[in-house]
């Protein structure tokens, strides 16, 4: 049977905490109830946080701003580490001009065009100048048409090598209490198969998102990976990719993982996190100030 864990008494232990956004900070109904203390406490405390997301939607600015409209101002840009941002650094380093095709919202390909290429949503590739595209992105799964847009993906990438680099690795994200929607890992996954390419991925439960929070911390202190714990929601992502990372691991229960699931879910994966807490809020009475 699963242990319940005070997650207060859980974070005490560390010095950084990484926090995955979805289904731990905020569902599909808004900020988790009570989350806002969480961060007035670690504040108090001077615990450093992160919000470690493979959300590659939107900037970290555009990220942060969605917390502030919803009255959680504790989150900063300089907080967000998104695999976008794995993403751009990619682009900075492998790929120096021509077009990047990309599936998403304009809002998303902030990230490639901050990186100084020339970027175009997959509907614009057309036999004029498919033979500048030099790279493909997954990046959300809105802003395209999934008939038309997809059948173009596939076509591109079976006339062109060129990197294909998938930014949000999640493949269904919870709409409701009862109900998914498939993520933009989910349609690379099967854009993947077709095509019979391997794409390059950034996010959970890859360790370069890790790997890039940790070098961020790493730049201005001294820090252990004993000093951290990620708390995520989802199991294939967070905890598998927290545990391989060599990082503890909470498990909430306010996400893709149901406290009816959770034993079953352990057993069938295999993977197991370090601790199980119905949610990440610390409870008013124990903020210790």
């Amino acid at each position: 049977m699963h242990r319940i864990e005070n997650f207060k008494s859980i974070i005490d232990k560390y010095d950084v905490i990484f926090f995955d956004a979805f289904g731990v900070i905020k569902t599909y109904q808004g900020l988790v109830p009570g989350i806002e203390r969480t961060f007035e406490y670690l504040e108090a405390k001077g615990k450093e946080y992160y919000i470690v997301t493979n959300d590659a939607s939107r900037s970290p600015g555009q990220l942060a701003e969605s917390y502030h409209r919803k009255g959680l101002f504790a989150i900063t840009p300089e907080r967000i580490v998104s695999s976008g941002m794995l993403t751009k650094e990619y682009l900075d380093l492998k790929v120096q001009d021509g077009i990047v095709a990309y599936l998403g919202t304009p809002e998303s390909s902030h990230y490639i065009d901050s990186s100084g290429l020339h970027t175009l949503p997959v509907s614009e590739i057309n036999s004029s100048n498919i033979d500048k595209v030099s790279a493909m992105i997954f990046l959300d799964d809105e802003g395209f048409d999934w008939i038309q847009d997809l059948n173009k993906t596939v076509n591109l990438l079976r006339k062109k090598t060129i990197p294909v680099i998938v930014a949000n690795t999640d493949h269904a994200y919870p709409l409701s209490v009862h109900d998914v929607s498939i993520a933009i890992g989910g349609i690379a996954s099967m854009v993947e198969n077709i095509v019979g390419k391997k794409f390059i991925r950034f996010g959970k439960p890859d360790s370069q998102m890790f790997m890039f929070a940790y070098d961020l911390i790493r730049e201005y202190r001294q820090i252990s990976k004993k000093q951290i714990v990620m708390v995520g929601d989802t199991l294939q992502t967070d905890i598998l990719g927290g545990n391989k990372f060599g990082l503890d691991t909470v498990l909430v229960l306010t996400g893709n993982t149901l406290a009816k699931d959770v034993d079953a879910r352990i057993t069938s994966t295999g993977i197991m996190p370090t601790y199980i807490c119905e949610n990440a809020v610390v409870e008013l009475g124990g903020l210790g100030f």
